[in-house]
This record gives structure tokens, sequence and C-alpha cells, in this order.
């Protein structure tokens, strides 16, 4: 009709097969799984001073390399440290740094992969060519490098994996915007006269930008593995600080005899990055379409 009057949009099947998902997220075993697990860390690791009887980084050599009792519940280290209290320090610590740290290259990603997406020619041309050299090099290998030459500390694992990470979140966007930017909603918008950042903003970006919160959850568990290892290689947080990386470090000459005090940090780890996971893979199901 003129004007466009009277016209009735009927969502897709794929849109209300979406629609029906998200209502119902809570049913979905995988997300809720991850929320439970994931809760109950930051939970714990938030409540720290309220669950734990010690300081983390106060010595004690007296009480060195006790087993697990009633005063110690997963023993102390070398230096008499109380080992759960350091874990659940290190939780909050680690958990911290990794989900700030997901967020500089998350917003840096989206926001170059829409230009390039977007707009094309050479804006195009010279932000995948800067991907192209990033990708070039393994992201371990290249993450230490810069961690090396910046110096250990929160503020140069916040840049190296700013400047390493982007590059996933930028083809992610640039890949969904190539493709929605043909779509009618954009195009009528186009016509309308709405300025470009409008057109990112409110229309193309709510649509696409899911596919980067679904891999910024996996990068999130990336980036604990990375802080991890930097600590145990002496690159991360400097001591006396809890850290999941530095505890495996300090136990790894004991474990023959106080296998606890490696084991229990990288069992948290590993917990962690399940929940997480978990939680990547519910938000995956609910969100993409046609599935």
């Amino acid at each position: 009709m003129p004007g466009g009057e009277g016209i009735e949009l009927v969502p897709r099947p794929a849109d209300r097969s979406v629609q029906a998902r998200r209502r119902t997220w809570y049913r979905n075993p995988a997300l809720m799984a991850g929320l439970i697990i994931t809760g109950i860390v930051l939970i714990a690791a938030i409540i720290a001073p309220l669950i734990t009887f010690y300081n983390p980084i106060t010595q004690n050599l007296t009480d060195a390399l006790q087993g697990p009792s009633a005063a110690h519940w997963l023993g102390t280290d070398q230096f008499g440290r109380d080992t759960w209290t350091r874990l659940v320090y290190g939780a909050r610590l680690d958990l911290r740094i990794a989900f700030i740290a997901v967020l500089f290259p998350f917003t840096l990603g989206v926001v170059l992969g829409s230009i390039a997406g977007y707009f094309g020619g050479w804006a195009d041309t010279i932000i995948m060519r800067v991907v192209d050299v990033v990708v070039a090099f393994p992201f371990y290998v290249l993450l230490i490098a810069l961690v090396f030459v910046l110096g250990p500390g929160a503020r140069s694992i916040y840049i190296s994996i700013t400047l390493v990470g982007w590059v996933s979140y930028a083809r992610i966007v640039r890949g969904e915007i190539l493709v929605a930017k043909r779509q009618e909603y954009v195009l009528a918008a186009q016509s309308a006269g709405l300025s470009n950042t409008r057109i990112m903003g409110r229309h193309l970006l709510p649509n696409v930008i899911s596919q980067a919160i679904i891999y910024g959850m996996s990068d999130i568990v990336q980036d604990i593995l990375a802080i991890v290892t930097l600590g145990y290689l002496g690159l991360g947080i400097p001591p006396p600080a809890a850290e999941w990386g530095s505890m495996i470090n300090g136990g790894q000459n004991f474990l023959s005899t106080h296998w606890e005090l490696t084991t229990f940090p990288g069992l948290a780890v590993i917990l962690v990055g399940l929940g997480l996971s978990l939680i990547g893979d519910g938000l995956a199901d609910i969100l993409r379409p046609g599935q």
C-alpha cells in the first residue's frame, strides 16, 4: 500500500526460533551449568575476606609446607602462606584482570571491524592488512614478547592482550556487517538520509554484535590461560601477590611431596575455563539463528 501503510512484517521462522530460545534460556543445560560453576567461583572471589582466615601475602616460615588440616584447609606453601587463602585471592585477581582485559580488544575490534565492513575501500584494506600481520604470529608468542618488552604487571597485560586480541573481533564484526549492510532495513535507513554513525550504531551493531559476544566468552578463557601462563613464566603480576600462575610455579619444586601446591591452582583454572566455555556454548545456542 502507498507509504507502507497496512504492511505487517512477519518474523521469519529462524527469528521466531531465536525468540523462543531466548525466552527459555534457563532451560539450556550448558548455560545453566556454566552460570552455576562461574557464579560459585565469582562469589568466592568477591567474598574472599569472609571465607579466609589469613593474609594471602604474609609469610610464616614456622608453618611452611604443612599438609591440609583444620587450621589450613589446603595446607601451606614454602613460605607458610595459607594455600586456600591464596587460591581464593588468586581467583579475585586473575578473574578481574581477565574480564577487564577482554573489554579493550572487544571494543577496539568491534569499532574497527564496523568501519572496515561498512565503508570498505581504503579503510577496509588498511585494517585487514594490519589484521593479517597480527594473525601471522601465534597468539601466545606475540603476547609473551609484548609483555617481556613492556615489563610485568597488569598494565602490560592489558596493553598486550588488546594489541593482539582485537583482530578476532574485527574479523567477526566485519564479516557480519558485510552481509547485514545489504539487508533491506539498512538500505531503507540509507534512503531515509540517516547518518552512517546512526546506521551503524542503531541498526547494524545490535544485529551483529551477538557473534562477537559469543566469541568473547571463549576469549575470556584464553585470557585467563594467558594470564596464568605469564604468571608461571614470571611475566605476570609481580610477587608476592596471590596469582594462580605464580602459585603453580612456586609449587612445582615440591610436586613429589606436596602435590596440592600445584594441583589446586591448576584445577581452579580448569574449573573456571569449563564454566565460561559452557556459558559460551549456551549463548551460542540461544543467539545464533537457524539452529
